[in-house]
């Protein structure tokens, strides 16, 4: 038995927002082989550790991609692309492949395969009665893609996608693959390690350096994931004036004395989406509160856009243009009144509130991490730079997430405030994003970049955001993998930004 392998003969590649076009060497359209899906799974170890001999040999380059979600070109090459989401088995986790010491829930354990979809997890797991614990925005990803990019979560007091990773399968050259996870939260037994033919690691910098490492630690085949029983989430979205009580709440998370819809509760999700061209209400705040898990509830309903509860700006946003620089405050807020309808006590699963797969039209993203403290003082950065370098075609929107542990999670704060900054495919966006980052340094206010958005990251910069850990990174790569794998998933964004 072995992987099935299609060479596409492409040789340029092209993201799903369609914001570049990247000159390849082939494109490799991966799939399981026939057979019982250890077996099968086993085949496909196999024959990515060829893919990755052959790469040695011909002093090539390989990258795995998974939906191409990102607006940077963190998962191109200018050699192989290795398009996995065929590559979808999830496997139930039995009792004698758990470490005695597992302090988890053996039956909520999952093991997916690279190319599964969030959105085919979810579906899934509905069937067993369970959940993700935290999704993104979207569900269009691969779990390998979205926790290589450390996509944030939607739950500000879970994490992000890679904070319920448990395990990795990665292949890290032509002749090694381990089981990587972490000596402080032992997972698996030797039973296991032994069904996958992998070498059991367990060593906590290492896990935390792998789990946001966009590609370059070689293959990630297979993903260890913990899960949750199914809930309910019910959601309101409120059209409010951007006051000194949303201020506040915006940079303490402190819902003590917060007037939203279910009072003073803690909520599973906030989010705040402000039109900067709206002078009475500018603030769309989306608050989503978890309920127990019950049969009879109404389906979440989208509006007459076609948008959902869930539905983050870019499924509309692409709709924008600026060529006319005067417009866009009126096409904003054309935009936004068609497409944000305030509801009320919409419920559904993780799956079904953030389910969209849908882009409408080209458009530029990009992202920052800052801590909660800062939010307000960034509130007012943006709307300055407004005046001086817009006017932005787009929208701000504030969502919230808890620190991970990864080394390079751009969710490094405590609590860090995602701050996005959606916007119409310009020349003069990316001018609005640069002098952002530059007052953002001038301030001396702290930031991270999401890696797989738009940024302008430099070694300087990584330095400053991450210190040591970009060390024990980087030694952590090389500890992992010898020098010739590290020239195969070595491509010209890890080299640009120092890594």
């Amino acid at each position: 038995m072995s992987m099935k392998i299609f060479k596409t003969n492409d040789t340029t590649w092209e993201n799903q927002h369609e914001t570049f076009t990247y000159n390849i060497g082939n494109r490799y359209e991966l799939g399981n082989g026939d057979g019982n899906a250890v077996d099968s799974y086993n085949a496909a170890t196999r024959g990515f550790r060829e893919l990755i001999r052959e790469a040695v040999t011909g002093n090539g380059h390989l990258r795995g991609l998974g939906a191409g979600w990102s607006w940077t070109p963190i998962a191109a090459t200018p050699g192989i692309i290795l398009e996995t989401k065929a590559l979808n088995t999830v496997f139930t986790i039995t009792p004698a492949s758990v470490s005695p010491a597992y302090t988890g829930v053996q039956s909520q354990l999952f093991l997916a395969q690279c190319g599964t979809g969030i959105w085919e997890l979810s579906a899934f797991l509905k069937s067993r009665g369970l959940s993700l614990k935290t999704s993104g925005a979207s569900n269009g990803q691969t779990i390998a893609g979205a926790i290589s990019t450390g996509a944030h979560g939607s739950a500000f007091d879970v994490g992000a996608v890679q904070d319920y990773v448990t395990g990795l399968h990665l292949i890290v050259g032509g002749n090694r693959h381990v089981w990587l996870e972490r000596a402080s939260y032992p997972v698996v037994s030797e039973h296991f390690t032994g069904l996958i033919q992998a070498e059991l690691v367990r060593d906590d910098t290492l896990f935390n350096a792998a789990l946001v490492s966009f590609g370059s630690f070689g293959i990630i085949h297979g993903v260890m994931i913990e899960t949750e029983p199914l809930y309910l989430l019910e959601a309101y979205m409120q059209q409010r004036p951007l006051d000194q009580q949303l201020r506040a709440i915006m940079g303490s998370l402190d819902f003590s004395q917060a007037t939203l819809p279910c009072g003073n509760e803690l909520p599973y999700h906030f989010q705040v989406l402000i039109n900067p061209y709206d002078k009475k209400k500018p603030a769309y705040v989306t608050t989503m509160y978890k309920r127990p898990y019950r049969d009879n509830y109404k389906a979440p309903v989208r509006n007459s856009k076609g948008i959902g509860p869930g539905d983050d700006a870019p499924c509309f946003i692409g709709r924008l243009t600026d060529a006319v620089p005067g417009l866009v405050p009126t096409l904003v807020n054309k935009l936004v009144a068609g497409s944000l309808s305030p509801y009320e006590k919409q419920f559904g699963i993780l799956g079904e509130l953030f389910s969209n797969t849908t882009l409408h039209g080209k458009l530029l993203s990009a992202a920052i991490g800052v801590p909660v403290e800062q939010v307000n003082a960034v509130i007012d950065l943006l709307f300055a730079v407004n005046q001086t370098k817009g006017p932005f075609a787009g929208l701000f929107a504030f969502r919230y997430v808890k620190q991970s542990r990864a080394l390079l999670a751009f969710t490094r704060f405590p609590y860090t405030c995602v701050i996005e900054l959606d916007a119409a495919f310009s020349a003069t966006t990316y001018a609005f994003y640069s002098e952002v980052w530059k007052e953002l340094d001038r301030n001396n206010i702290p930031y991270t970049f999401h890696w797989g958005k738009v940024n302008e990251l430099t070694p300087a910069r990584l330095k400053k955001m991450y210190g040591d850990s970009v060390v024990q990174w980087k030694a952590s790569r090389s500890q992992l993998m010898d020098p010739q794998a590290l020239a195969v998933f070595t491509n010209p964004v890890i080299q640009q930004w120092g890594l």
